[in-house]
């Protein structure tokens, strides 16, 4: 095979073998296509480069690292749940403190304007919400604050937290451990070399 990149071929195809013959393509054309001229030295470890902009995530404190990439609404919510449920297992779970987890949201694509304090919601609140397809759920009007922000937002109400959790280990499925939180399970397989796929 040549280093040239195949171009995907057009007609009435799925989008999923179009994508697969396009990865595909792309992948041999890097493989093949002045793959030698890149290579490291025999025996040299691939390293990332680091970039002083970055240095701030190093600034962190924390004996547990965790990240939470949002591009939604939705996923931003999610983000702060987990988040706090982070905090919340490991302090419950492992003793371990707040301020021994560093914890990094990122906010980009339409969960961007989660990012903006109430200043920008309240001038902007339409167009933001119509870019993140987002309302308010008690009033479903665009938001005026950052409801992410806000203390009362997503408090929920229920039986009782004991009881229900009593419930819950006595019928987990056979294998299953219960942990503190699925997100602490996510990091700590993580940090003991467990490779990540999400399903």
């Amino acid at each position: 095979m040549s280093g040239k990149v195949i171009p995907i071929l057009s007609g009435r195809r799925s989008f999923l073998t179009r994508l697969s013959a396009g990865v595909t393509a792309f992948t041999a054309a890097v493989v093949t296509g002045g793959a030698a001229e890149g290579q490291s030295p025999a025996g040299a470890r691939w390293q990332p480069e680091r970039h002083e902009t970055d240095d701030w995530l190093d600034k962190l404190p924390g004996k547990h690292r965790m990240v939470f990439d949002t591009t939604t609404a939705a996923g931003f919510g999610e983000a702060i749940l987990f988040a706090n449920n982070f905090m919340a297992a490991n302090q419950s779970g492992y003793g371990v403190p707040d301020d021994a987890l560093a914890i990094v949201i990122v906010a980009r694509h339409n969960s961007t304007a989660f990012a903006y304090n109430n200043a920008i919601w309240a001038k902007y609140g339409l167009p933001l919400s119509l870019r993140t397809n987002f309302t308010d759920p008690k009033n479903r009007q665009a938001p005026k604050v950052n409801l992410y922000n806000a203390t009362d937002y997503g408090v929920q109400a229920g039986g009782n937290a004991d009881a229900i959790y009593n419930e819950l280990v006595a019928n987990i499925v056979t294998n299953a451990r219960m942990v503190p939180a699925g997100i602490v399970a996510v990091n700590r397989a993580q940090e003991r070399g467990y490779s990540f796929v999400c399903a």
